[in-house]
């Protein structure tokens, strides 16, 4: 059935979004090694506006500890290493005069437990997103009865949503079997 084909679609649309959310969500996680994505959500004032981090400075990556930014103007240096130290990164900024590095420390066992606590509760998130899609294309199909389409097309629509959802929720574990062995390997 056209209309059921229709909600597969939306429904795959819709989850691959909800996984993707999944994966921004999880960079924003440390896991111990230095990664531009770590200072993604932080505002410096540049000429009275608040912009972000990576339109004002490069970010880079020199080694797995050490995370460095360079302003593209270098009057910004005070402003970038105000903000750094404002945000919740939990890095000290080292500020040279041309750029500001910081050194990523390695995490304490009881650290890694806390990080892969709360990536549980992302995937976790998730998978709700993920079965809630599932109930609204569900509910959707089953309206179509009234419009005249065959049970029996309505019960394979729902099957079909079914299996979805499982591949779904399985690439989500997968993520999460991903992000938590990167978290507790040393």
């Amino acid at each position: 059935m056209e209309e059921i084909e229709l909600y597969l679609d939306d429904a795959k649309d819709t989850m691959e979004k909800a996984l993707k959310h999944l994966s921004i969500e999880l960079t924003k996680i440390r896991a111990g090694k230095a990664s531009a994505q770590m200072l993604d959500g932080i505002q410096v004032e540049y000429y009275g506006t608040m912009t972000p981090l990576n339109q004002v400075a490069s970010v880079n990556t020199p080694d797995a500890r050490t995370i460095v930014v360079k302003p593209f103007e270098k009057k910004l240096i005070g402003e970038v290493e105000k903000a750094i130290r404002n945000s919740n990164v939990g890095l000290a900024p080292n500020n040279d005069g041309e750029q500001i590095r910081l050194s990523v420390p390695p995490l304490t066992e009881e650290r890694r437990r806390d990080l892969v606590k709360k990536v549980k509760q992302e995937v976790e998130t998730a998978k709700v997103n993920v079965r809630n899609i599932r109930k609204d294309t569900n509910d959707d199909i089953r309206k179509l009865v009234k419009e005249g389409v065959s049970e029996d097309a309505v019960k394979q629509g729902e099957e079909r949503v079914q299996k979805l959802t499982d591949a779904f929720i399985a690439r989500i574990d997968d993520t999460f079997a991903a992000k938590e062995k990167d978290i507790l390997s040393v």
